[in-house]
């Protein structure tokens, strides 16, 4: 799976200037991978890691400020893009409100951004791995593609049909392979949970058997084991929430 020129493996991180794909970033840079990052706004955060990670760990770093919800976005991204090992898709929004009161528009910006995007660059991942026959795909998704959630009707859609796409990914790929498996995150600390009050924060740890919140580098982590596993290992949705679901 290594880019043979230089012993390096080459990683695409979707959503990577803060949280779950910083962190993410950071792992796999610890681990040598090259990284190719992108980010839908805070492309100067995005900058500032790759910089940091770069002095750190010497690994090269390139980052890009595109919507991964575009399908033209997407391509151009990986129009610069020679060499790739492994395609992480960690970009996602939420919306939480009833969905009686939500618009169409914010409906679709969510499929776009959690779901489309798995399809755009898997698109454009998938032949580049098959060139060679070796590849990786790791989706990062959520319980709540598993169980659904109240009030986040359209985020539990999206990542239930991120964790359908995996399963079915993984079939179509597995003679070429190519492994593909998800992380369906629980309660991790990140700014996706900054509308949850303090009062709220303390009901879920309660529910939660290891009694407390999972952090990003634990989910980082987890997605550096899978990504080191062997190949046999795909079409799983790995679920990471303290024994919650």
């Amino acid at each position: 799976m290594p880019d043979h020129s230089t012993d390096r493996c080459i990683a695409l991180i979707t959503g990577a200037s803060r949280g779950i794909g910083a962190a993410i970033a950071r792992v796999c840079a610890e681990a040598g991978y090259g990284l190719v990052l992108t980010c839908g706004q805070s492309i100067d955060d995005l900058q500032k890691l790759a910089a940091s990670l770069t002095a750190e760990y010497g690994v090269p770093c390139r980052t890009f400020q595109a919507d991964m919800g575009s399908l033209e976005q997407v391509r151009e991204v990986f129009s610069h893009i020679d060499r790739l090992d492994v395609l992480i898709n960690n970009a996602g929004i939420s919306y939480v409100g009833l969905l009686s009161e939500m618009e169409e528009a914010d409906w679709r910006r969510i499929m776009a951004v959690n779901l489309d995007s798995c399809f755009y660059t898997c698109k454009c991942a998938v032949p580049i791995f098959l060139k060679k026959h070796e590849g990786r795909i790791l989706n990062i998704s959520s319980v709540w593609g598993n169980v659904g959630a109240s009030m986040e009707v359209a985020y539990s859609a999206s990542k239930g049909g991120m964790n359908a796409f995996t399963k079915a990914l993984a079939k179509e790929l597995a003679p070429s392979g190519i492994p593909v498996n998800a992380i369906a995150c629980g309660v991790i600390d990140t700014s996706m949970n900054e509308h949850l009050s303090p009062e709220e924060l303390d009901a879920l740890r309660e529910e939660i058997p290891a009694d407390r919140i999972g952090t990003p580098e634990e989910v980082a982590r987890m997605a550096l084991q899978i990504l080191q596993a062997p190949s046999y290992l795909t079409g799983q949705i790995i679920t990471l929430d303290g024994g919650w679901y």
